[in-house]
Order: C-alpha cells, then sequence, then structure tokens
C-alpha cells in the first residue's frame, strides 16, 4: 500500500487544483439526489438513526428497494432541462446500503433487485452531458466496525480499508467520474484518523481529473456548506442546498409542498453563488421508486427555461466585487470579471416605467435586456443610473426576473454611497465619497 508525507500530497493537490476546478467554476449549477432505502419511510435519509431502527428491521425494507425502470434517466433528463451541468448521486448514504454491484459490500442494490444504480445514473449522466459526482459517505451505521473505529485499531484498520476498496469501485469501474462528494467524517474526528491523505492519494491515482470535496477532514478542492449559502475567502466553494430546509430524502410530496423552493427563490441563490464566487448544488429526493418528486419538477423547469435566456449572467467566471452592484436586494447583480460587464437581476418590477440604481459611478455605454437583447432607455446622473420607458409588465415571462445587461468600456466603477448618513458611506454636497 502506498504512503506519502501528508506536505507532499498537498503540494501536489495544489498543483493542479486549478486545472481540475476549471469546469467546476464555470457550471455554476448542479443536481444532488439523495435516494436509497431511506427513501421508503418519507421521513427523511437519517430515519435509521434518529427513529432508532434496528439493523434487522431496516434490512427488511432494504429488501423491498425496487426502483422503476428509467428512474436515473428521469433524473438526468430533469436536471440537463433545470440547466445544470453536473449531478451527484448519493452511492451510499449512512444506512450503509450500496447503489450498485459491489463485491466489497454485500448488502447492495444488485442483490437486492438486481440493479447496478450508480452505472445507470453514469450511463444517463453522459446521456445529457452531465458532469459526474458520486456521493461517498465515510459514516456507516450498518458495517460492525463503523463505530468501534473511533476506538478498536483493529476496527479502525479494517473499516478503512472497506471505505476504501468500496471508494475503489466507484472510481474503478464506471468510466471517467469528475467529483468525488465525501460525506459525514464520524465517528472519527480528524483526517489522521481517516488516514485521508493516503488513502486520497491513491484515489487520485485513478481519476487524476476528480474533484474531491473537503469532508474527509481535509479541505481539498472546494468546501462545502450545508444549508447555508456562505461565501469563503481564499477556497472555492459549493453551497448544497434541500429543496425544503427539511430532507435530503423524499417526504410526502403533498405535505412537502408549502416548505418547497420556487423557481424565484432558485434564483436568488443561484444569483448569490454566481456573484459571490461559488456553485449551488440543489438537492432533489427521489420517492420510493425513484420518481421525482412532483414538488421540484415546475420549479426546475421554470429554471432552465430562465437559464435558457439568461444564462450568461450566471454561468461562467465572475467578478466577486460585482456581487456589490445593484445597491439593492431588489436588484442583485453579478459582473464579468474585468467588471466592464455587469448583470443587474431585478427581482421584483417597478410600478413605474423607470428603475434607479445609486452608486454607479461610470456610465454605461449600452443597456440591454438580457433575454430580448432590446435596448433600454437611461440617463447617468451624478452616481444614480435611471432605466427609462420600461414595459408595465417584466419582459421574463418564466420567474418575473428581469436581467439587464450593462456594458461598459472600462471596469465599470461603482460605491455603496447615498446621501444620508447610514451605516455604510455617504456623499457631500460637493459629490465627495464621505464616511
Amino acid at each position: 500500500m502506498e504512503f506519502i508525507a501528508p506536505n507532499i500530497y498537498h503540494k501536489q493537490a495544489a498543483q493542479e487544483r486549478e486545472r481540475r476546478l476549471a469546469w467546476f467554476k464555470d457550471a455554476r449549477f448542479g443536481m444532488f439526489i439523495h435516494y436509497g432505502v431511506f427513501s421508503q419511510f418519507k421521513t427523511g435519509e437519517w430515519c435509521m438513526s434518529f427513529q432508532d431502527y434496528t439493523k434487522a428491521e431496516y434490512e427488511e425494507y432494504a429488501k423491498k428497494f425496487n426502483p422503476k425502470e428509467g428512474c436515473a434517466e428521469e433524473w438526468c433528463a430533469l436536471a440537463k432541462k433545470a440547466g445544470a451541468k453536473y449531478a451527484v448521486l448519493t452511492t451510499r448514504h449512512h444506512e450503509g446500503f450500496s447503489l450498485w454491484n459491489s463485491k466489497v459490500n454485500p448488502y447492495n442494490s444488485y442483490n437486492v433487485c438486481g440493479r447496478d444504480i450508480v452505472k445507470e445514473f453514469t450511463d444517463a449522466c453522459r446521456k445529457y452531458d452531465l458532469k459526474i459526482g458520486l456521493y461517498s459517505s465515510l459514516m456507516d451505521w450498518h458495517h460492525p466496525d463503523g463505530w468501534k473505529c473511533a476506538f478498536d485499531l483493529e476496527a479502525r484498520r479494517r473499516f478503512l480499508d472497506y471505505i476504501e476498496e468500496l471508494n475503489v469501485e466507484l472510481l474503478s469501474n464506471y468510466g471517467k467520474i469528475d467529483i468525488l462528494w465525501y460525506d459525514m467524517p464520524y465517528p472519527m474526528t480528524s483526517s489522521e484518523g481517516w488516514d485521508s491523505v493516503n488513502r486520497n492519494n491513491r484515489l487520485r491515482k485513478l481519476q487524476p481529473d476528480m474533484l474531491i470535496n473537503n469532508r474527509s477532514k481535509m479541505q481539498e478542492d472546494f468546501l462545502t456548506p450545508e444549508e447555508s449559502i456562505s461565501p469563503a475567502d481564499g477556497a472555492y466553494w459549493e453551497a448544497c442546498m434541500t429543496f425544503n430546509g427539511f430532507s435530503w430524502g423524499y417526504l410526502n410530496s403533498e405535505k412537502a409542498a408549502p416548505y418547497s423552493y420556487t423557481v424565484q427563490q432558485i434564483i436568488k441563490m443561484l444569483n448569490t453563488c454566481a456573484s459571490s464566487g461559488g456553485n449551488l448544488l440543489l438537492n432533489i429526493g427521489p420517492m420510493e421508486d425513484g420518481t421525482v418528486p412532483a414538488e421540484a419538477i415546475e420549479p426546475l423547469t421554470k429554471l432552465g427555461r430562465w437559464l435558457s435566456e439568461n444564462g450568461e449572467a450566471a454561468y461562467g467566471l465572475k467578478s466577486i466585487v460585482g456581487r456589490t452592484f445593484s445597491g439593492c436586494n431588489l436588484n442583485l447583480a453579478s459582473a464579468s470579471p474585468d467588471n466592464k460587464t455587469v448583470y443587474v437581476w431585478n427581482m421584483i418590477w417597478p410600478d413605474s416605467d423607470t428603475l434607479q440604481l445609486g452608486g454607479y459611478k461610470s456610465t454605461p455605454k449600452s443597456i440591454t435586456c438580457l433575454s430580448t437583447g432590446e435596448k433600454v432607455d437611461f440617463v447617468h446622473d451624478g452616481h444614480r443610473l435611471i432605466l427609462k420607458n420600461l414595459p408595465k409588465e417584466a419582459p421574463d415571462k418564466h420567474a418575473g426576473i428581469t436581467v439587464f445587461k450593462l456594458e461598459f468600456d472600462e471596469s465599470a466603477k461603482y460605491q455603496w454611497v447615498s446621501y444620508y448618513p447610514h451605516m455604510h458611506y455617504g456623499v457631500n454636497g460637493a459629490g465627495d465619497l464621505v464616511q
């Protein structure tokens, strides 16, 4: 077995990190898919633990695992339609049930119903031109060493070998894999406990272009804030979000629908990610048979239509500074890396035929409606940018969120300024910035 010093591993991993991240930074939006035995319970993916099912009781439910034909294609078709660029599947959640034909873990879908869901998923991703992410839990409630490994060194060695062998299968049998998405590094509390340096070094040799997230107790290629869109300084990040604020696994659709995201809320999250230097990984929890939950279909379909016309404002590299443009949370923004193009995402259409934005210190050479290409009349008055002669209704018919494309000859100059004192800066009568 190959070993490597931590400092050497981290140095080698960092050398190729920007190259590996290039597609990921451009993608901005992916779909998370939480599916497993837990989908039968309709009470969330942690039901085995939180509701104290015994292993024997839970194994009886595992025997009923029987997804419908074509479910993985249904997930990936929706991801493509929604405008996602990649998808991540829970190949084995904390319940310990593998969704592939595993020789290492006999507790798997193939032995129950003859289905290799990971193969179906990877095939569907390639069909719909989605990058492939495989989620792999470190915590395992079913394995006998899953808890003993915290204090029994012999159990730890067995369990670490087991975890690595599972991931070797995933990274060897399904072609090119783009993301290894670890989760739940418990019960160990450090990367040393998990031997993450050595395992990840060996796994990277199987998939040299693969990204690895930070959940093996090391930062690796990107951070994964959960249920929180939290920009991180100095590291790339991906916010993973449930669809309802409660559960990653399936909940009764009718009862979950009032809590589920609208297309407008998803676009607002996507704006925060795109303009703050991160990605959005939005989850769906398929039903027991693998069907996409009903409450996700309409907003994701509308999102895809919106992105087909406004994707320029979301996809690709964006200026971090650009997230401060617009000066009002009714008018969010993103910007090109050189700040010569600013995209103002108007969330609430004005009641009048004008839209006034404060803080712009330079004059755009043009303003257009991104989805239609139509020119917008405007005047630049001091540090106010006034869009004029707007239609009564928002031009966007998919979500009511219209993006204005502002183009400048040079990097746009913007400051949060006001004639009135408040927590930020102001401008005196001579137009000078004061604090």
